[in-house]
C-alpha cells in the first residue's frame, strides 16, 4: 500500500467534537456527584495514536463561537499535537448551537457500562464542504490517509455530503481513504436509502474498509456471518467469508478489517481481530485483556493499524499494532490511548507488563 509522499499531514479526520463526562471509579451516573470531563470524538480517538507517536495530524471540524467548551476542546487538541481547522459558528442564543455531551459510566464487574448521548443542537451537524478549501488541503498541503467514520457521515445531510466530497477530493489527489462504517440505527432512521447510497459510494473508492458484521450488513447490504455460538473464536471462519463478500463487491479496497470482542465481564474481555490485506489473511485469535474502560477500544485498533500502514511496516505488524493499540486504549480513563512511544504498544502485544525503569 503506497502512501503519497511529501505530505504535510500523515492523517486527516473530519469530526464533530464534544465532551465526555464520566464518574470516577466506575460509579453509575445516577449515584455520582463528581465527574471527569474530556474532549472527545470517535475520529480524534483514531488520530490520537498517530499524533501521540509524532505523526502530523489534522482535524476538520466546527466550533461554537466564544464558547468555553469550544475553547476547552481547542486546548485539548493542541495538547494532543493535533492541528485543527473549522468555522466558528454563532451560538444563536441559549437555545442555539452547542457541542455534544457524552454522559457515561464505565461499569464494573457484572454491571455493564451505560452511555447517554446528548446531541441536541450539535454544532457538528452544520459541517459543510463549502467552508473548507479541499484543493489546498489535499493538493497543496497533502494528506497521506483520510480517515472517515460512519458516525460523522450519518450525522446530518450536510455531514454526509461533506464526507462524500472529502472522499472524492482525496481520490483525486492520490490520498488513501480509510472508512470505518460505524453504523448507528438512530442516525439512519428515516434516511436509510440516502445513507446507503452515500456510504456505498464512499466504500467504492475507499482503500481500507473497517466494520463489524452489523456495519457491513446494514450500511452496505453485505450478508453478515452465520449466527450461532457464544464463543467469538468459533466465528472466525464466518467472519472471513463475510469479508470475502465485501471484497467482491468493493474491489477498490485492498485492506479489510474487523475486531472481535467477547465480554466475560466489564473488566475482562476476549479481544481479537481479522484483517485481509491483498490476498493474505492476518488473524489475532481472541486473547484475554483487562479493561478499565472499554469505550474507544475499537477506535484504538483502527488508529494503531493506520499508524502502522503510515510507517510502511509489513501487514503482519498492521494488525498486531492495531490490536495492541486497542487493548491499550481500554486501560485509559480517556476514551483514547495516549502511547508514550511505540514500545508501550509493543509491550502490550508481547504481554509484557513488567515495570520499566
Amino acid at each position: 500500500m503506497k502512501i503519497r509522499e511529501n505530505c504535510k499531514y500523515a492523517l486527516v479526520v473530519p469530526t464533530s467534537m464534544g465532551v465526555r463526562i464520566t464518574p470516577p471509579n466506575g460509579q453509575p451516573v445516577a449515584s455520582a456527584n463528581m465527574f471527569m470531563m474530556q474532549a472527545t470524538s470517535a475520529e480524534t480517538n483514531v488520530a490520537s495514536i498517530s499524533s501521540y507517536l509524532g505523526l502530523p495530524t489534522k482535524v476538520l471540524t466546527t466550533f461554537v463561537k466564544d464558547s468555553p467548551i469550544a475553547d476547552f476542546i481547542k486546548r485539548d487538541l493542541r495538547s494532543r499535537g493535533m492541528d485543527y481547522e473549522g468555522k466558528d459558528v454563532e451560538q444563536g442564543g441559549p437555545w442555539g448551537y452547542r457541542h455534544q455531551f457524552n454522559i457515561a459510566d464505565s461499569g464494573y464487574g457484572s454491571r455493564g457500562p451505560r452511555v447517554c448521548n446528548d446531541r441536541a443542537g450539535e454544532v457538528g451537524r452544520t459541517l459543510n464542504i463549502k467552508d473548507f478549501d479541499l484543493d489546498r488541503i489535499f493538493g497543496q498541503e497533502g494528506v497521506g490517509i483520510l480517515h472517515l467514520s460512519g458516525l460523522i457521515g450519518a450525522l446530518s445531510h450536510d455531514t454526509s455530503i461533506f464526507c462524500l466530497e472529502l472522499a472524492r477530493a482525496a481520490k483525486k489527489y492520490g490520498t488513501l481513504i480509510s472508512f470505518d462504517l460505524n453504523y448507528r440505527a438512530s442516525f439512519w432512521k428515516g434516511r436509510e436509502q440516502e445513507l446507503h447510497d452515500i456510504f456505498t459510494e464512499i466504500a467504492s473508492v475507499a482503500d481500507i474498509l473497517i466494520g463489524n458484521e452489523e456495519d457491513f450488513q446494514l450500511c452496505l447490504g453485505v450478508q453478515g456471518p452465520e449466527a450461532g455460538g457464544k464463543d467469538i473464536a468459533s466465528k472466525i471462519e464466518s467472519f472471513k467469508e463475510m469479508i470475502k463478500r465485501v471484497k467482491a463487491q468493493f474491489s477498490n479496497a485492498s485492506v479489510f478489517a474487523t475486531t472481535l470482542r467477547q465480554v466475560e465481564n466489564v473488566n475482562s474481555h476476549l479481544w481479537g481481530a481479522i484483517m485481509l490485506a491483498g490476498d493474505e489473511w492476518q488473524v489475532v485469535e481472541p486473547r484475554r485483556i483487562n479493561v478499565l474502560d472499554r469505550i474507544g477500544g475499537g477506535d484504538g485498533f483502527v488508529g494503531g493499524m493506520l499508524y502502522a500502514i503510515l510507517k510502511g511496516w509489513e501487514p503482519e505488524k498492521w494488525i498486531q499494532f492495531g490490536w495492541a493499540s486497542g487493548a491499550l486504549a481500554t486501560t485509559f480513563l480517556t476514551d483514547y490511548a495516549q502511547p508514550a512511544d511505540e514500545d508501550v504498544v509493543w509491550s502490550v502485544w508481547g504481554g509484557n507488563a513488567r515495570v520499566k525503569r
